[in-house]
Order: C-alpha cells, then structure tokens, then sequence
C-alpha cells in the first residue's frame, strides 16, 4: 500500500481534491441532460408530435449502452498499458462537452439530430467515466477507499445541484431570460432558455475539469512496450479465461450489472415519469431534481463514512432495499407528496449506493489491473442496461402504463440484491 500511494503522499489532500472535482464538474451533465430537464423538453416538445416519444428518448439511451460496453474494457486495457490514461480522460471530455454545446440547435421536430447527439455525448461522459474510476485504488489508502469514493460522489452531487439551481434561476424563473454569454433575450416561446441550459453545462465541464487535467497524476508504467488493438482485445480474452480466479469479482460485477441495470434505467426515466404522470412544467421537474439532489449529496458523504465502518456491501444492500422501496411509493402515489417522498429516498440511497460499489470495486480489484478491471466495471454497469431501457420502452408501448414497466425494471434490482448477498466483503 505504500508503494501504492508513494507518488501521491507529499500532496495528498491535493490529489484528492483535484481527483473529487472531475465529478462536481461533469455531474451537472446527466443531472440535467439526461435525468431531469432536457429529456423532458425532449419528449414533452422536440418529440411531442411523435406517439411515443418517451420509448424514443429510451432507445438512445439503450444505444449509449451498448457503445460503453462494447468500448469500456477495451479503452481500459489499452490505458493500463500505454500509461496515457489522463489523454483518454481528457479526450472523452471534450467530446462530451463540444456535442453538449451543439444540443442548442435542435428544435421542435427536430428528433433525430437531438437524440444523435445525445448519444455521442451520452457515451463520451460514460467513457470518461471509466478513466476516472480507475484513479481510485491508485490515490486511496485501502481503509479509506470507502470515504474517498464518498467525497467524490459527494462533489459531483453538489455540482448537480448547483447546475440545476443556476439553471432555474438564470434561465427559467425571469419572465425574459437573458443569455449570460452573449447578452441577447432568449425566447421562451421557443424553449431557447432551455435549449441554453446545454452550453452552460458545457462551459461550466470544461471550466472545473481543468485542476484535474492539470495536476493529477498517472501512475508510471513501461511505455517501451508496443501498443496495439490487437493486444489489448488479446489481454481483455485473457482475463476473461482467468475469471475464475477471479469467482468474487465476477458475483460483483454481475449483482452490480443487474441492481445498477435498475437504478439507472428509473432514475433516467425520473424527469420524463413525473412530468407526465402529474402534468409538471420544466420549473417543477428542476426543483425536484433540486431536492433530489440535495439528498443525494448528503446520502453519499454520510455513507461514506458508514462505508469504512459497515463494509461497502452493507452499504450497497441498505440502499438497493431503500431504492426498492421508493420504486414502490412513487408508482403507487396517489398525490405529488408522496412521489416527493420517494425521490428523496431514492436520492439519499442512490449517492451511496454509486460511492459504495466504486469503493468495493477497488478493495478487490488487483492492482496491476485497476483500468482493465474499471473497464469490467464499467461493463457491468452497461452491458445489459441496454436491455433495462429496452424493457421499460417495449413495457410502456404494450401496457401503455409507465407504471407497469417501472416495475417489471424493479425485478432487476431484487435480482441483484440476491447476487451481491453471496459477495465476500473483507472489509466487513
């Protein structure tokens, strides 16, 4: 373990830091685009013309999917060996933010186009990602994993709420919003002030990811060794042949597959549930992500804590049965109180649910294959959550109740739940 932090001890508390806020700079992204706001623009205005415009904006997200599962264990391989994983970093960032900006364009009717770059920037931010996650083990002392891995899902919420707060006071609460980059009036009546919310987003990624791009460090590695597509598939079937020594990372790998195959399926699919089942306007779902938010900050910095002291299954557990249980009240509310209450809940078990399976993650992943198995970890989290959004889409166009197909998802998470009970934590 000495050796393993022997580049990061003299700045410490810097390392941290500067690996922390990479998540408070890219939080506001999904929070916004993909959670809450734009995907109920998209589906309430951009597709309203369309019968189902929420299976639409769920199929581009299922092709988000699979691209990050085709490509996460690859890229991971290839930045274990090449030593060049802050490039790849820097790289899918900037790709996420420069087809972020262009989200402005699209206009009523003008689907496709949005959705392809929702896509691209979609699967750029999960890509960068794994680069990020892979820093863990590298710049953590083993019994502080669990709290790291909190603060920095504890930034990146904070970052999310502080996104949506700005968003809904600069952009929506004035009767003609002004564009803070330019000077002119955004025209409401063309949804301009929510098809602004992109570019700031965008700015404010490139803007806070620098202190990540400046000052973290990669771990050194022999870089006279060739690189090639070829070897890094070779290295990726290699560890795949081996999984067997591997018996406790696969039952994670497979239970986080499946319990975060829900969790991100339903939080997805938040903003786009609670407009329509309670006719919300954009200033509606923005508080509720507000909220929501708020309670996830909190949520992942006290149980990261609790983390260290109960294990990251334990914790990973509480939440999976806190998240099922807010499934529950949200699709049975019968008044918007109640769907409040469960996306509290769902909020304060979601930070540490994220915070703890990154953390369990790196207490028993092997060090010299920390990106490879990042990129497994990313694999697990994607590889099928495809076929989560798939469900929910084809649930809906059969049922006609989001309701139904919420809950069909749900059945994932309890799979899950009975996976991970058969994973060793020693940390417990």
């Amino acid at each position: 373990m000495k050796e393993k932090i022997e580049d990061y001890t003299k700045n410490y508390r810097r390392t941290i830091f500067t690996w922390s806020i990479y998540d408070f700079a890219n939080q506001p992204y999904p929070t916004i685009i993909i959670t809450f706001v734009y995907s109920a623009f998209f589906t309430g205005n951009l597709a309203s013309s369309y019968s189902n415009p929420d299976s639409l904006w769920l199929f581009a997200i299922s092709i988000c999917a699979i691209i990050v599962a085709l490509l996460s264990p690859l890229m991971g391989a290839i930045a274990d060996r090449s030593g060049y994983r802050k490039v790849y970093l820097i790289s899918c960032t900037w790709v996420c933010i420069l087809s972020c900006i262009f989200l402005y364009f699209p206009t009523e009717g003008q689907v496709f186009l949005a959705l392809f770059l929702v896509i691209i920037s979609n699967s750029a931010f999960e890509m960068g990602q794994v680069f990020c996650n892979s820093y863990l083990p590298d710049i953590a002392p083993k019994e502080k994993i669990g709290r790291i891995s909190g603060y920095g899902w504890s930034f990146g919420y904070l970052g999310g709420l502080i996104g949506l707060v700005l968003c809904l006071v600069v952009f929506h609460f004035p009767e003609q919003p002004v564009n803070p980059f330019t000077g002119n009036t955004l025209n409401k009546d063309t949804f301009e002030h929510v098809r602004a919310m992109p570019i700031f987003i965008s700015i404010w990624f490139a803007v806070f990811s620098l202190p990540t791009f400046i000052f973290l460090k990669d771990r050194k590695v022999d870089r006279s060794k060739s690189i090639s597509i070829k070897k890094s598939y070779e290295m990726i079937l290699k560890t795949f042949r081996e999984i067997r020594k591997y018996k406790n990372i696969v039952r994670f790998l497979i239970a986080r597959m499946l319990y975060n195959d829900a969790i991100l399926t339903i939080f997805s699919f938040g903003g786009i549930f609670a407009r329509e089942k309670f006719g919300w306007t954009i200033q509606m779902v923005l508080l509720f992500g507000i909220g929501i938010n708020v309670a996830a900050g909190l949520g992942a910095f006290v149980f990261g804590f609790l983390d260290d002291r109960l294990g990251a299954k334990r914790t990973i557990q509480i939440s999976n049965y806190s998240i099922f249980s807010a499934v529950m009240i949200a699709v049975l509310a019968s008044n918007e109180g109640w769907f409040w209450l469960a996306g509290i809940i769902m909020g304060i078990a979601s930070g540490p649910n994220q915070s703890a399976s990154r953390s369990l993650m790196g207490r028993i992943v092997p060090h010299e294959k920390t990106s490879e198995f990042y990129g497994f970890y990313a694999f697990s989290g994607k590889a099928t959550s495809f076929a989560g959004f798939l469900i929910l889409s084809l649930m809906i166009i059969i049922t006609g109740s989001q309701e139904i197909g919420m809950l069909v998802v749900s059945l994932l998470l309890i799979a899950g739940i009975y996976i991970l009970d058969k994973v060793v934590d020693d940390s417990m």
